[in-house]
């Protein structure tokens, strides 16, 4: 399994940076996790019209679904691919149609359920409620080939973040936050996604959706757009 930083950004870019995209690739299939402002160019500067086989979002917030309405004018008049299979959480072709009409007419539009596997392109994927503000998110667990990679999305402290990343070989955990927060909040700081890492037993963590003004962290991998990680 290999993944792709294409965007890591928090919900306000980093300097050159795009928004949310991590892009596996897995038994000549690919999988688009979130597709936020700018993930469509990058992965265009690399290969003229993307070839993917599935997008899943994690959520319906700007910055992690932004550039599905570029794609979809994309596919309606430059695109010579085939458009991917759109996975989107529970009631989500309503957030979709808010975005931009004509979906229907490019994308195989499926909704998943909260803990119910599904199978994207090569990869299966358990999407897992999280705590995002008011906001329906999902964290996603994704396994292939005995490799489990786990997105935590947009999160506040819960312990759904263990059940996603158990004894994943990567977690990618957001960090958007200086330091913890006392009452209720929608974003972790790093101290704790490194604490649920350990609680879940991951073996790799990487921390992102990590705003640049917040500098490196001592002991900590942060996520660079571009970055490649083979599993």
């Amino acid at each position: 399994m290999k993944l792709t930083v294409v965007g890591c950004s928090p919900a306000w870019p980093n300097p050159g940076g795009a928004h949310s995209g991590y892009l596996l690739e897995h038994a000549g299939r690919r999988l688009l996790v979130d597709c936020g402002p700018g993930v469509l160019s990058r992965l265009r500067a690399a290969e003229g019209w993307p070839r993917i086989d599935a997008i899943a979002i994690t959520h319906f917030h700007l910055d992690h679904c932004g550039d599905l309405v570029a794609w979809l004018w994309g596919q309606l008049h430059v695109a010579a691919v085939r458009a991917p299979e759109l996975w989107l959480p529970p009631n989500g072709r309503v957030d979709l149609a808010r975005l931009a009409s004509r979906f229907a007419e490019t994308f195989v539009i499926h909704e998943y359920e909260d803990e119910q596997p599904f199978v994207a392109a090569a990869f299966t994927v358990t999407p897992i409620a999280v705590d995002h503000y008011g906001e329906p998110t999902w964290g996603l667990r994704v396994e292939a080939d005995d490799r489990v990679v786990a997105f935590s999305a947009d999160t506040g402290p819960t312990n759904a973040l263990q059940r996603i990343a158990a004894d994943a070989d990567l977690f990618l955990c957001e960090a958007t936050l200086p330091a913890a927060e006392a009452g209720q909040r929608g974003h972790l700081a790093a101290e704790e996604a490194a604490a649920a890492a350990r609680a879940a037993n991951a073996r790799r963590l990487l921390l992102v959706h990590r705003p640049a003004e917040l500098g490196p962290i001592e002991g900590a991998e942060l996520a660079h757009d571009g970055l490649e990680i083979e599993l």
